[in-house]
């Protein structure tokens, strides 16, 4: 699914508005992932703090924990580095690879889960942005989720 220069000039200024507060945003969407998704807290067995408190924490609770924020950053961070190759599929790919590799060989995430954060991110935009932000940059993410798909 290719993207047309309109919906990658509006994806990018959505994209532009959710990454100016990226820790907040990563760590709201990792929080919700959590809550609503309680097996995907397995994946992170190394952070002891959200290991501790993920049952009984409400989701505003762990997403104030140090290392879901890092890691929401890095998330984003990650997904920042995507969005600029919207307009190249080759390029988006060779920015997706790596990255899915690691998480299906070395992490063993199921690649659906994926698809549960990019909901979460959906879910984010849509509040603060509205519903037409939602589904434009539901494009976006689609698209990722091929490729990340592809790559495992």
């Amino acid at each position: 699914m290719a993207l047309s220069a309109e919906d990658i000039q509006t994806v990018s200024a959505i994209w532009e508005k959710i990454y100016a507060d990226v820790e907040d945003n990563g760590a709201d969407v990792l929080s919700r992932m959590f809550k609503e998704h309680h097996h995907t807290v397995n994946y992170f067995k190394n952070f002891t703090q959200l290991q501790s408190v993920a049952e009984t924490a409400s989701a505003v609770d762990i997403a104030a924990l140090a290392e879901v924020r890092a890691h929401g950053k890095k998330v984003f961070s990650a997904l920042h580095d995507m969005v600029p190759h919207l307009t190249n599929v080759d390029a988006l790919k060779e920015t997706i690879n790596p990255l899915a590799k690691k998480h299906a060989a070395e992490l063993k995430v199921d690649v659906k889960d994926f698809r549960i954060l990019f909901e979460n991110l959906l879910d984010l935009i849509g509040e603060k942005q509205g519903a037409d932000a939602k589904t434009a940059f539901k494009k976006v993410t689609d698209l990722i989720y091929e490729e990340i798909k592809a790559a495992y």
